[in-house]
């Protein structure tokens, strides 16, 4: 482990020096796109392709957001192109597995004014916190008070998350953790908001359930490119 770790400050030191402090994502000189990251490990990070595609369309519909072409994005990790994407989701089921260099740039993407969006579809939890310590190592996911702005950036959800999916009888909760003052990474448990937004035929969701997907949805994206 601490080989590990001093392999890993290494490896951050020369990201650093790759991309400088100057670096800042793109948030304002083209139009918005909902990219998907890609990840090793063996979980389906590319599960429901339409959930995106049809979140940008809620957006376009109920939002002044300037959005892209509804698609679906891959965004690779390893290339400079993940600096193009100020809020990229991170969701499947499975184990999910960062090596050093796609650690370091994931941190160096949320300090730099990047958001990234997990949503577990059941079967990620553990893999993720674990891959989450590496990146943050001295920093803990904390779950977010129902009165926080992300509950209220353009709908209201006075009660925190909704549920959208059953699956072990637990309560939805959002976990947070924050970089020089802003929050940067977001992590819904027990809802499964992703599935939500996917095309009916995907999951059969009740109209409610959907369209409460989509607004809490909305509420994550426009939180993230206000702050």
């Amino acid at each position: 482990m601490k080989k590990f770790i001093i392999l890993f400050v290494l490896i951050i030191t020369a990201v650093y020096l790759l991309f400088p402090q100057t670096t800042k994502i793109h948030k304002s000189t083209s139009s918005f796109k909902l990219g998907r990251l890609k990840y090793s490990g063996g979980g389906d990070w590319y599960n429901d392709p339409s959930a995106e595609i049809n979140m940008m369309k809620y957006l376009k519909q109920n939002t002044t957001i300037d959005l892209a072409e509804p698609d679906f994005y891959p965004v690779d990790i390893t290339t400079d192109e993940i600096f193009d994407y100020p809020f990229i989701v991170l969701t499947g089921h499975g184990n999910i597995s960062f090596n050093a260099v796609e650690l370091a740039r994931l941190r160096k993407y949320c300090e730099s004014g990047g958001f990234l969006y997990a949503d577990d579809d059941y079967g990620m939890d553990e893999s993720f916190r674990r891959e989450v310590k590496k990146i943050f190592p001295d920093d803990e996911m904390k779950e977010l008070p129902f009165n926080h702005k992300i509950y209220n950036s353009h709908f209201n959800f006075p009660g925190g998350l909704p549920k959208i999916h059953e699956h072990d009888g637990k309560p939805p909760q959002g976990f947070g953790i924050y970089r020089n003052g802003r929050l940067c990474l977001y992590y819904t448990y027990e809802t499964n908001i992703n599935d939500g937004w996917a095309d009916t035929k995907e999951h059969d969701d009740p109209p409610q359930k959907r369209e409460e997907s989509f607004k809490i949805g909305t509420n994550i994206i426009v939180y993230a490119l206000m702050n």
